[in-house]
């Protein structure tokens, strides 16, 4: 993955978690509030899935989450987005090596991953909303506590992803702690889960897209002779991965977004 590029795993993460926020303190602005269980366990969950459209990328911080087997799970979804990219690319597409930023990258992949996650915590029960918990709030120490994570064993990881995701579950089942957010028929508890999903990826997508490669949200959609068109503002309004407008300007203010987010979902302004 290039430097300059794309935006490093805590930016991603911190976008991811803010956004979250905001749509709590939306919620609460339209009389429908989000128990603070559905508050902490979404921001933790978008900030893990803002890593996630990077698994078309074999150095990316969610190849190493899982050890062999996110890298090999990178390796398989490269080569199945440069598949795609190949039979689909327009005339005005160029050709490519690899699949990183195609199809991962894009609203579809976004909404594909989340209505699987929704449809699995529909049908499968508890252990299939601790597995989407588990996986997301491992991506999620990953991301907010890049460095430490690097340095401290992955086992120690997973176990604080897995006591967490326990602990975590337990509180969401309780009565009026948000397990039926949202979505309030019988049977529909955790359906909700799909939507910090879609969320985090697509903020994942407009960060990368304020890079200097753009990225290509939009497809399917042609735009014009590409299907794959690299989406961005104009080139002067993009910053390069890892420069001070990502370090000093942006992770400050998904911060401070954040905050006032978190302030306006519990009602505390």
């Amino acid at each position: 993955m290039g430097r300059g590029t794309v935006m490093m795993g805590p930016a991603h993460s911190l976008s991811g978690a803010a956004a979250w926020l905001g749509v709590g303190a939306a919620a609460a602005a339209a009389d429908h509030p989000m128990p603070w269980p559905v508050l902490v366990v979404g921001a933790l969950i978008t900030a893990g899935a803002a890593l996630a459209p990077d698994l078309d990328h074999k150095s990316a911080t969610i190849s190493r989450a899982f050890g062999p087997v996110s890298r090999g799970l990178c390796g398989l979804v490269d080569e199945l987005s440069h598949a795609v990219y190949k039979a689909t690319r327009g005339p005005g597409d160029p050709r490519r090596n690899g699949g990183h930023r195609t199809l991962t990258h894009t609203w579809l992949w976004a909404v594909l991953i989340g209505a699987g996650a929704s449809a699995a915590a529909l049908f499968g029960g508890r252990w299939a909303v601790l597995a989407i918990l588990f996986v997301h709030l491992v991506l999620a120490v990953e991301g907010l506590l890049w460095r430490a994570a690097r340095v401290s064993s992955d086992v120690l990881v997973w176990a604080l992803g897995a006591t967490s995701a326990w602990i975590l579950a337990g509180i969401l089942d309780q009565p009026g702690n948000g397990s039926d957010w949202l979505f309030s028929g019988p049977g529909q508890e955790y359906l909700w889960l799909g939507l910090p999903i879609i969320l985090g990826a697509l903020v994942h997508d407009i960060g990368d897209a304020l890079t200097v490669s753009g990225c290509p949200i939009l497809w399917p959609i042609p735009l014009g002779r590409k299907r794959w068109h690299p989406l961005g503002p104009p080139k002067g309004m993009r910053f390069r991965a890892g420069s001070w407008v990502e370090l000093k300007v942006l992770m400050p203010a998904f911060m401070v977004l954040g905050g006032v987010g978190a302030a306006g979902a519990l009602n505390f302004i």
